[in-house]
């Protein structure tokens, strides 16, 4: 039984606060490196920031590396609102930046109506119309920005995505609107490609066969090159979970465009996922069924017939990561006044292919105290010390968490800009947490008022 949120967690973000939750955590580091045995689990408490940015624990310092409204380094124009989902990739001596230590691709989730928008450049722009897209950074080994340009432009609520074995990255749309709709010229809903070190490699076109609905984030499996992919929906009928056979498994750069086979989870007997509340709760014979038509031409896919036995439904799926063998992927919330069959604030799902066997790992409450941190996971990371950073996007304050391999969890980061008034405090979400290839650097973007930051420190190995 998980405790109620007022007993393990401190608003101070002391030592030893944290999410409660049930589950086996050793099972979500399976591939991981070790963690350090012994000790308190965490860095200690966190450290009120005095500029008011980012509070974190004593020893650990960071680096603003941009902020929404700046200018982009590239003269291409200020830098877009509303950061969500990132990756950091290896530099690469062929690169236009050769002497670059890593790069960083950002995304922007803005809508037709977002405050700043990610500019159009010619062979980079999807949809004049379109708002989102990404952004990608170059740096040097001490995490100053060397460049900073559009990768992507003209898409639409570019929420989170996934890097490839091959180190491009897949940005994802988190909608379903068509042309026609909020001005758009093209139908949004798409995954698209974008090379960290030269966009213009992958220019701006949508992964047509990989689907067209809700997009969160994707995994890949490293081995057999399938592509997972989580659908963000809450309202009924909700998401579904996916996977993509390319034609092309592992081909590198622009491989997916060959094409492949799109098909949705079904889990027999149960139609929806929050229904199920033991931790543990094992289920073989998954099966795989076609979708019926990925573009969505007439039906969003989660309203389109599945045939007998239907098909899996979800509420909220977002983060999505490869850890060992498996797949994991978390649904942030469920709540039954919203059509779900159960509530919890928070899961964490893992499946591994070669049993065909899907596990709940973890559940994040309900009897937890919703007005303190710590429900609705969001995106999520595996870290070098073994464990898992975990994206907060709740109410209150706002924060990562580390969770460790012994399970404990801890405060790493808390939010200091107060987007709120004096009498009543707001915290943007954090959002795109990654580290660097060499593990010395965490990177975490608040999404509102948009800043992307580099946290260094005495990072256990």
């Amino acid at each position: 039984m998980s405790a109620t949120r007022r007993q393990v967690l401190a608003r101070t973000g002391a030592l030893g606060a944290g999410i409660a939750f049930t589950g086996a955590l050793s099972e979500l580091f399976a591939g991981t490196a070790a963690a350090q045995p012994g000790g308190r689990s965490g860095y200690g408490p966190l450290v009120p920031d005095p500029d008011g940015l980012l509070d974190l624990p004593r020893g650990f310092r960071y680096r603003v590396l941009s902020r929404e409204g700046d200018e982009l380094r590239s003269g291409e124009g200020p830098v877009p609102s509303n950061h969500d989902g990132m990756s950091a990739f290896p530099g690469r001596s062929s690169g236009r930046h050769g002497h670059a230590h890593t790069y960083l691709v950002r995304n922007h989730e803005n809508r037709a109506n977002g405050r700043v928008p990610v500019p159009t450049v010619e062979g980079l722009t999807y949809d004049p119309e379109g708002k989102g897209g990404c952004t990608a950074l170059a740096l040097d080994s001490r995490n100053h920005v060397l460049s900073e340009r559009v990768a992507i432009a003209g898409t639409a609520v570019n929420c989170a995505g996934g890097h490839t074995p091959w180190n491009t990255w897949l940005t994802c749309e988190e909608t379903e609107d068509k042309a026609g709709t909020n001005g758009y010229t093209k139908d949004h809903g798409f995954i698209f490609e974008v090379d960290p070190v030269d966009p213009h490699r992958t220019g701006a076109v949508p992964l047509t066969a990989m689907g067209r609905f809700q997009h969160e984030a994707i995994a890949v499996d490293p081995r057999r090159g399938v592509v997972y992919e989580t659908e963000d929906a809450f309202e009924r009928p909700f998401g579904l979970f996916y996977r993509f056979l390319p034609q092309k498994p592992l081909g590198g750069r622009g491989s997916l465009r060959a094409g492949g086979r799109l098909q949705a989870m079904r889990v027999p007997g149960v139609p929806d996922l929050s229904s199920i509340q033991e931790t543990g709760a094992t289920f073989d014979r998954i099966e795989w069924v076609d979708v019926p038509d990925p573009l969505a031409a007439e039906t969003p896919i989660r309203f389109q017939d599945f045939g007998r036995g239907g098909i899996t439904h979800a509420q909220k799926l977002e983060g999505c990561y490869w850890g060992g063998r498996s797949v994991y992927f978390v649904s942030s919330f469920a709540h039954s006044d919203e059509g779900s069959a159960a509530d919890h604030f928070g899961q964490i799902w893992r499946y591994d292919p070669e049993r065909r066997r899907l596990t709940l790992v973890i559940v994040f409450g309900p009897d937890t105290d919703v007005q303190l941190p710590g429900e609705s996971p969001d995106n999520i990371c595996l870290a070098p010390s073994g464990g898992l950073m975990v994206c907060e996007d709740g109410n209150g304050a706002q924060h990562v968490f580390g969770v460790t391999r012994r399970g404990e969890v801890y405060a790493m980061a808390r939010g200091a800009q107060n987007i709120g008034t004096e009498e009543e405090p707001e915290w943007g979400e954090f959002a795109g947490v990654t580290f660097s290839p060499d593990g010395d650097t965490m990177y975490v973007n608040c999404y509102t008022p948009g800043t992307t930051f580099a946290v260094t420190g005495p990072w256990r190995r």
